[in-house]
């Protein structure tokens, strides 16, 4: 009888340090969520166009890029936001860039047959945002 009374009295001891220990898991799963995505924040990066890539290739990398989903081609069009400068290599890395982007942001999402870099500073210039 004693026996059970001891076990009875360390289940609910067994119960809390349970608990904690779970919390204290789930703090660490949050605070490393949290530092990962801080890392992505401040390692940012956009794939652009080589600015010695000749102007055909450019245009292929539009159409590439054009045709795929997550890629608003409107903006380098007349009257978008990203249509000045208007010349080949501001638009393919704008298009470019939205590729990347939409699919998944991997190194080889920015290679168009060597004709892009990824670049850390941010490419935007006055109305035309790249997004992150």
């Amino acid at each position: 009888m004693a026996a059970t009374r001891k076990s009875i009295t360390l289940l609910p001891i067994a119960l809390v340090t349970l608990l904690a220990v779970t919390a204290c898991i789930e703090s660490r799963t949050f605070d490393n969520e949290r530092k990962l995505q801080e890392a992505k924040e401040t390692s940012a990066t956009w794939c652009i166009a080589k600015p010695s890539t000749n102007n055909d290739r450019l245009h292929d990398n539009i159409d590439y890029s054009c045709r795929h989903s997550g890629v608003y081609c409107e903006l380098i069009q007349p009257g978008g936001s990203c249509f000045h400068p208007d010349n080949a290599v501001s638009h393919a890395s704008v298009v470019m860039n939205l590729y990347y982007k939409a699919a998944g942001k991997h190194p080889w999402d920015c290679h168009f047959n060597g004709s892009a870099i990824i670049v850390t500073a941010d490419p935007s210039t006055g109305n035309c945002i790249y997004p992150v």
